[in-house]
């Protein structure tokens, strides 16, 4: 069947790596092949292997048995974008548009349409391959759920999971040492992941980037639980929080990525800084790609495929430049240039916050900093500072 001149598509998988996205890339080679008589190309490496001329025509054995696995059979890769592709140039890195390169070799693969699978700078860089003329239908990926106009995207709800996991396991040692805890997790710039597996394991504290926090008053939440027999607290911290009137903490910069700025190092600075004004035992753990790894929930398999029918649906209808989303309970889609270079973050009043609040949970601010807490003496320890805040690197 042969629908708006669509006779071979490709598919790409960009930026990091997510569980989840093999069910995307079954979904669409199938669904193209058994339904529409489709040839689908995977290219390799994310935009890269657009660059680069690496692709290949896949067929159904290819994807068989890769529904539960983790990663991408296809590759990632979070640094070619075609607007401004960095090379390694007189000992720096240097960036071109090699725009004319993509198209060239999509038409060289006489591809009718793409299929990209990526977040917030996927989008950005498919955006921009739409204003030149390709045929682009989206699927939003990301573990850190900060996509707008979907309700949530594969991948989030089993990195979620993995980060309960964790914590959940903190709390025996925790326990056991009578110590302070502080989980630093992904996210970036929006706290979703923390939130949601800070809550489903009970964290203490909740830091996330839309709430910045006192460290006065998380270290006041510490000390009450010492005082009321609760010897240990666990902290679950996304690694976009930081301090009110500070910064976020930045661990270093990589300049061949379109997004350059890696954050890292606030569970570090926040285990100093409550031990330095309690005296409090405390230790950090950066959870890092362990969130991105591992076998997909079933919601995120099954989220995966409905996404996947949808996309292939959409080439099929001739609706390009659309991202496929999950709102309401619903599979609808939305224009990408509507979300290319926005975030979603977590409101102040979300549903989940206020449940949090409600349960005793803190957020390093003054609305979670209760009776019991205020009355928590801090001072005692000659070292304390109680109007301290994390150091951030030079």
């Amino acid at each position: 069947m042969e629908k708006h001149g669509v006779r071979r598509i490709g598919v790409l998988t960009g930026g990091g790596d997510c569980p989840g996205l093999n069910a995307v890339i079954r979904g669409v080679v199938k669904t193209g092949i058994y339904r529409y008589g489709l040839e689908v190309v995977g290219i390799e490496d994310g935009y890269l292997g657009l660059i680069e001329n690496r692709m290949h025509v896949m067929d159904p054995t290819e994807v068989s048995n890769i529904l539960t696995s983790g990663g991408t059979i296809l590759g990632a890769c979070n640094k070619a974008d075609p607007a401004r592709y960095a090379i390694w140039k007189d000992g720096q890195w240097t960036h071109r548009d090699v725009t004319d390169e993509v198209i060239e070799h999509y038409r060289r693969w006489k591809l009718d349409a793409l299929v990209v699978i990526g977040g917030d700078g996927t989008m950005a860089g498919a955006n921009h391959l739409i204003r030149h003329g390709l045929k682009v239908v989206g699927v939003p990926k990301t573990i850190d759920n900060d996509l707008p106009e979907t309700d949530i995207t594969f991948g989030h709800d089993t990195a979620a999971a993995t980060a309960a996991d964790a914590l959940d396991k903190v709390h025996t040692t925790a326990s056991s040492h009578h110590r302070v805890m502080v989980v630093e997790l992904m996210g970036r710039y929006a706290g979703w992941l923390a939130l949601r597996a800070g809550v489903a394991s009970g964290a203490d504290v909740i830091l996330i980037p839309e709430i910045p926090f006192r460290i006065d008053a998380v270290a006041a939440r510490c000390v009450e639980r010492s005082k009321h027999g609760k010897r240990f607290t666990i902290i679950a911290a996304g690694e976009g929080a930081y301090p009110a009137g500070g910064e976020m903490i930045v661990d270093h910069m990589d300049k061949s990525s379109p997004d350059p700025l890696r954050l890292g190092g606030v569970a570090k600075c926040v285990a100093s800084e409550i031990e330095r004004a309690t005296g409090l035992e405390s230790r950090s753990i950066v959870l890092g790609h362990i969130q991105r790894g591992g076998t997909p929930t079933a919601f995120d398999r099954v989220l995966g495929t409905m996404l996947a029918h949808h996309a292939v649906e959409l080439v099929m209808a001739g609706r390009f430049g659309e991202l496929v989303v999950f709102r309401g309970g619903k599979i609808d889609s939305v224009p990408i240039d509507a979300i290319a270079g926005r975030i979603k973050t977590v409101p102040a009043d979300d549903p989940l916050v206020q449940a949090a609040r409600s349960v005793g949970t803190c957020f390093g601010d003054d609305r979670t900093v209760g009776p019991r807490a205020r009355a928590a003496t801090i001072s005692a320890d000659p070292r304390q500072d109680s109007h301290s805040e994390p150091r951030r690197p030079d």
